[in-house]
């Protein structure tokens, strides 16, 4: 937390992603990005519920998905993980850090805070203003998931993909269909799951994909092996620690929020597959693009919910209300897959005073990774404008 509690601008609190991701150990990191606008701001950081040092441990599950989120986990993993955390999982979901930062906002004894929040942080950000109006200030949304929420079958992503690789490839220009290369690979391989969640974490190496568009191509023209190489490397390299990215958490919270081809968390375990394979069977190329039902069926973020127990399950605000009419700065990058640009124009339909702000050549997390600062003046212009 910064020292400047006297700051004219009062607090800005930063609110990082996953779900799982603490925020305490990027006080120095952020604060040395943001530092343009820290006279004016005091800089406030927290572990939400379940991360860092009270991080939820599932060590089965942590094993096998690290820090992503659409690598598929085993049946058993997610039992175990939901079996360790106990009864206890129905009280973490987003409505419930929505309270813990209520309670923060009155510790602090201020009436309003500006919010930053990153990845699943916007999505944090979105529902504390839907559910404390008159407590924002302003809001900064970077690498958009909309607050009517995270899509399990990640089908925007899918769609995105061939406008990301094809973007990336005339930056450094490549003589390659990566788009069609992409198309070939899923459907002479069937392994759509694997590229995806490659993909989606690539975007955090090189933003040019330029390694990943030349194995692709390879691929497609019968040479899988330079591609399974950058598959089995993510894996490896996405190894994470429950303090780095808690999937205990992760588990427990997009279960409690999220609506899948069952229904909720609430819902009988029994049935639930049933409900995956129709729902699958009633897709077409054009909800999933370049991949196939198989992958829209078979990520991560669908699995770790398929087989998680039944849970009680908390209300969800109305999700079409529009945020609250303060100052809002959408920030996005055109090569991200994590939360695809789609997200952040979702979003806009419902923020009435939006600011839009897409960085080419950026991928996820504009305002810590983009190699440009275009993103990151545009959230100084942004939080000092009176």
């Amino acid at each position: 937390m910064g020292d400047n509690a006297d700051a004219p601008k009062g607090v800005l609190l930063f609110l990082t992603g996953g779900p799982g991701q603490p925020g305490v150990p990027f006080v120095e990191r952020l604060s040395k990005v943001l530092a343009p606008v820290l006279e004016d701001y005091r800089l406030v950081m927290i572990d939400q519920r379940g991360t860092g040092g009270n991080a939820l441990r599932c060590p089965g599950l942590q094993e096998q998905m690290g820090s992503s989120d659409l690598t598929p986990p085993t049946s058993q993993a997610v039992r175990d993980c939901a079996a360790a955390i106990g009864p206890d999982r129905r009280f973490y979901g987003t409505n419930d850090t929505v309270a813990d930062l209520e309670l923060l906002r009155r510790a602090l004894g201020v009436r309003k805070m500006t919010l930053d929040g990153v990845s699943y942080g916007t999505y944090t950000a979105e529902r504390y203003a839907l559910a404390h109006p008159r407590h924002v200030a302003r809001l900064v949304l970077d690498s958009v998931v909309p607050q009517t929420g995270y899509d399990p079958m990640d089908l925007a992503a899918m769609r995105a993909a061939p406008r990301v690789l094809r973007a990336a490839c005339e930056s450094i220009g490549c003589r390659t269909d990566p788009a069609a290369d992409l198309a070939e690979v899923v459907d002479t391989y069937g392994n759509g799951v694997d590229v995806l969640d490659a993909l989606t974490t690539w975007e955090f190496v090189d933003p040019d994909y330029a390694e990943m568009i030349d194995a692709l191509h390879e691929a497609a023209n019968g040479n899988p092996g330079h591609l399974r190489g950058l598959i089995e490397g993510v894996r490896q390299g996405s190894a994470a620690t429950a303090e780095e990215l808690s999937q205990g958490l992760h588990a427990s919270t997009l279960c409690l929020d999220g609506r899948y081809p069952w229904g909720r968390s609430d819902t009988a375990v029994a049935g639930r597959r049933e409900a995956l394979e129709k729902a699958g069977a009633e897709l077409t190329p054009a909800d999933y693009g370049p991949f196939d039902a198989a992958t829209a069926t078979g990520l991560g973020s669908m699995l770790s919910c398929l087989d998680w127990p039944r849970t009680p399950v908390p209300p969800l605000p109305n999700e079409h209300r529009r945020l609250p009419a303060v100052p809002v700065l959408l920030l996005g990058g055109d090569r991200d897959l994590s939360t695809p640009l789609e997200w952040l124009y979702d979003q806009k339909k419902l923020t009435p005073r939006a600011r839009v702000v897409v960085v080419k050549g950026a991928a996820h997390s504009v305002q810590s990774r983009a190699a440009s600062d275009e993103g990151r003046q545009a959230v100084f212009e942004f939080l000092l404008r009176l």
